[in-house]
């Protein structure tokens, strides 16, 4: 099933490229009209959704394919050979070493907002009946807000398991998902694609947009998950009530996050003509952990788990950026509409690269689209692999799609409203490439 389902999405989505008039002038090899380098990138893809065991060997396989075929048959935009690669990754590091610095920090981050207690504090606060359900769902989209959705899908399915009794219904989990990942889509520091979008350059308030599909999605998944659970194995409140929140824990995650947005704001405002030139935002996030040591030690052993998936996401960053974009089809609703439908087979962060790379997208529409249209199959968000690795019987693509059905819906109603509410906004290109010496620059 989980084969059949990636194939078939890999055929819609490179189908369009057949169909579609920028497809047509293919400058290197192709199939058909499809350039290798995008077979190499659906392989990868492919690769990653099918081996969950080994995502790190094939992503990084990927990424050496992708690099040789350049090297040998096409070049780069920067040029052709060793330099070309070179002077490539010399414009993308900064980007690269951003991420990585806010994936590492954003993970001792959610330690401390872990060890605060404010997890176990929150469920006295759930009504007794269905609604008790809802409401731990709705806080696990204010979470994921300004925690990274892994951790807080992780910190919902934690209190599902007290508050439930260990029996957690498949379309629950679901929801769970489906809340982390709407509460990271309209906030910068949410959400990994998000946060890509806010180093690339995208305005917060524009991402912020995303929320109005989110909370639209989230009461339609949240509404009917609530109900099968209650169905299947009511709330059983027996909150910790002599907890205490550790407010200096508490203080320490405002501050990292307080770095990162002073950071990013202010290079932008005042320094952008350094924005590209330094890895600032990162910097400022290792900066507030190291300054906050004497407060409260961080979870350093959660770092080398952490390290090697970082080293697997920028690798499928790094694959897209090495992507001929524009032999896609032009951004567009339908496109982004159907990329949501792609996203839940395909990791989110290359096509959020993709389309950051591209440009012209209406980034609130598409952040909600990668980031809630991951939650419709269990493997189509790092949320969902995680959760599924608390509850086994998730891992049933099947069971996924029978009992979470009410996650697609939620996908569909939410795009519409913020479609036909908002509109279609698209932003122009906003990045210059710097090519090869006697290449005209590109803007993107």
């Amino acid at each position: 099933m989980k084969l059949f389902a990636a194939v078939r999405l890999l055929v819609l989505l490179f189908g369009t490229l057949v169909y579609a008039p920028a497809a047509l002038a293919v400058d290197g090899p192709a199939v058909g009209n499809i350039p290798v380098d995008f077979i190499l990138f659906a392989a990868t893809l492919l690769g990653v959704a099918l081996f969950h065991n080994h995502t790190l060997p094939v992503a990084l396989s990927g990424l050496a394919s992708i690099t040789g075929y350049k090297l040998i048959f096409t070049g780069f935009k920067t040029g052709t050979g060793l330099s070309g690669l070179a002077l490539h990754f010399g414009h993308e590091w900064v980007v690269l070493a951003n991420l990585f610095c806010l994936l590492m920090g954003f993970a001792l981050l959610s330690r401390h907002f872990e060890k605060s207690h404010v997890p176990v504090a929150l469920p006295k606060y759930l009504p007794d009946d269905w609604m008790g359900g809802f409401v731990l769902l709705v806080m696990v989209f204010a979470l994921s807000s300004f925690l990274d959705n892994i951790a807080a899908a992780l910190i919902g399915g934690a209190m599902a398991h007290q508050l439930f009794r260990a029996k957690v219904h498949v379309g629950y989990l679901a929801a769970i998902v489906a809340a982390s990942n709407a509460g990271g889509s309209g906030s910068v520091v949410g959400d990994t694609t998000t946060t890509m979008m806010w180093i690339d350059g995208v305005s917060p308030l524009n991402v912020l947009d995303a929320y109005v599909a989110a909370g639209v999605a989230l009461v339609i998944s949240a509404y009917f998950a609530a109900r099968q659970q209650h169905a299947y194995s009511p709330i059983i409140k027996h909150a910790h009530q002599h907890t205490h929140v550790d407010w200096v824990r508490l203080s320490i995650v405002a501050l990292i996050l307080a770095a990162a947005v002073i950071a990013n704001v202010t290079v932008n405002v005042h320094f952008s003509d350094l924005a590209d030139r330094f890895p600032f935002i990162g910097v400022a996030v290792w900066l507030a952990i190291l300054v906050s040591l004497p407060l409260r030690r961080p979870d350093w052993e959660v770092l080398p788990e952490t390290f090697k998936g970082s080293v697997f996401l920028l690798s499928l960053v790094s694959c897209a950026s090495l992507m001929p974009v524009e032999k896609l089809p032009p951004a567009s609703a339908w496109v982004t509409f159907g990329l949501g439908f792609v996203s839940a087979v395909f990791d989110n962060i290359p096509l959020t690269a993709l389309a950051l790379k591209q440009g012209g997208y209406d980034w609130g529409i598409l952040a909600y689209a990668v980031g809630f249209g991951g939650s419709m199959i269990w493997f189509g968000s790092s949320a969902g692999v995680a959760l599924a690795t608390m509850y086994p019987e998730a891992r049933s693509v099947g069971n996924w799609l029978r009992h979470g059905w009410h996650v697609a819906l939620a996908y569909v109603v939410g795009f519409g409203v913020l479609y036909f509410t908002l509109g279609w906004h698209p932003e122009p290109l906003h990045k210059t490439l710097h090519l090869a010496p006697g290449t005209a620059s590109v803007t993107r």
